[in-house]
């Protein structure tokens, strides 16, 4: 999902894994390649891309030229040195590309546009009791021809794709839903990939929701991010992902799936993290309580409820997520573990606070004690991974 810009050891300068080619027939790879490196560092000369790549200075200067004609490069102010010819950073156009994000979940689906870097500038939001194929494309479709009929001409033709995030495996989740198994049995055959490749004609890709999330806080977080980190996100159930190297690892599709990890329920048994730290645990004692589930859903700004039933989600939610994160960190030593989710921001720093406080209460001999930091992304998380993924596709360049 991400560019792939490393930490030179030793040094403070990021330099870039991915190497240039001055052959002939790389140049799309070269310009992903510039592309990432411009993103990642928000301006850069052509002398540090030629330095940072290995391409030669004639190669990057083609290049540059090639993108900044084609709208996706703009110029800065040249930069005067004691000695030699000013530099001249460059960096992306705003208005370079635009990308669709569908983010159909178990409460709500929303449709963003987004500008190439990330700033969203049109939507449309809906929530339901449970999603369906057929609502969900008809939502899909109606809100599209909205977005695009109130764009330019221009802007019109930057549209460069639509990513969907959305949980895989949907019509296993009737019961925990609260809804009759028959209703979310037409997700078992459903392609709302293909139907919206058939609708229109723009690329469309497909990716796991909390795997989309992960894949926003790499391409739209801070620059000087970490290279490894575990992910969580939390929704109607919490996901999340592993990064590595500045990549997502998926392995062969379960890498990643934070949800089924085993740790104690509240009553000493065990249960999935997904049983423990999920939404849906605060949504059902909310109705238990007398109180509307849809305030959870209708916005992620703020959540008028009871405190008592805000702190006992919160205090259970970080006992499962810390015991989460310490078998994790058994397996693979993440210096970073980031936590973000659909909740308002006060509310999700207290989860973050809770689980520093926790983990420092477990026996962590042979391990490093992990920053435990809040994602940097917020609610948005998995509608911009999936606007993220054509982006990554046709602009960025993975490992």
């Amino acid at each position: 999902m991400a560019d792939n810009i490393a930490v030179d050891s030793g040094k403070t300068e990021r330099v870039s894994e991915v190497r240039g080619s001055n052959q002939s027939g790389m140049r799309a790879h070269n310009e992903r390649l510039v592309l990432s490196l411009v993103r990642r560092h928000h301006a850069l000369a052509k002398s540090e891309i030629a330095r940072m790549t290995g391409l030669s200075a004639q190669t990057v200067s083609v290049i540059m030229r090639q993108l900044e004609r084609d709208g996706l490069l703009l110029r800065g102010e040249p930069v005067r040195g004691k000695v030699g010819q000013p530099s001249v950073p460059m960096r992306l156009n705003p208005e370079g590309a635009y990308f669709l994000g569908l983010k159909v979940g178990r409460r709500s689906i929303e449709l963003v546009l987004t500008d190439f870097l990330g700033h969203v500038h049109k939507r449309a939001r809906k929530t339901y009791s449970y999603p369906t194929p057929d609502a969900t494309l008809e939502f899909a479709y109606s809100n599209y021809e909205a977005i695009m009929s109130g764009l330019s001409a221009q802007k019109r033709a930057r549209v460069a794709g639509m990513g969907i995030a959305m949980p895989f495996y949907l019509w296993d989740w009737a019961q925990t839903l609260g809804v009759p198994a028959e209703k979310m049995e037409a997700w078992r055959h459903a392609d709302i990939q293909a139907d919206l490749a058939s609708h229109h004609d723009i690329p469309v890709l497909l990716q796991n929701d909390a795997t989309a999330a992960c894949g926003a806080e790499l391409v739209f977080g801070p620059a000087d991010g970490p290279r490894d980190f575990l992910y969580f996100y939390i929704g109607y159930f919490i996901g999340g992902g592993i990064v590595l190297n500045g990549s997502i690892y998926s392995g062969r599709g379960n890498a990643g799936a934070l949800g089924p990890l085993p740790v104690p329920g509240n009553g000493g048994d065990v249960r999935p993290l997904l049983d423990v730290s999920s939404l849906y645990i605060l949504e059902r004692n909310l109705v238990d309580q007398g109180h509307r589930a849809g305030l959870l859903w209708e916005s992620a700004a703020h959540w008028d409820m009871p405190d008592h039933l805000l702190s006992d989600w919160l205090e259970e939610a970080a006992r499962g997520l810390t015991h989460a994160i310490v078998s994790s960190c058994s397996v693979i030593d993440f210096d970073t573990v980031k936590i973000d989710g659909w909740l308002p921001e006060p509310v999700r720093e207290r989860l973050v606070t809770e689980v520093s406080s926790q983990i420092k209460r477990f026996n962590l001999t042979g391990l490093e004690l992990p920053n435990i930091s809040a994602g940097t992304i917020g609610p948005d998380a998995r509608a911009l991974g999936a606007a993220s993924l054509p982006l990554s596709v046709k602009y960025l360049v993975e490992r």
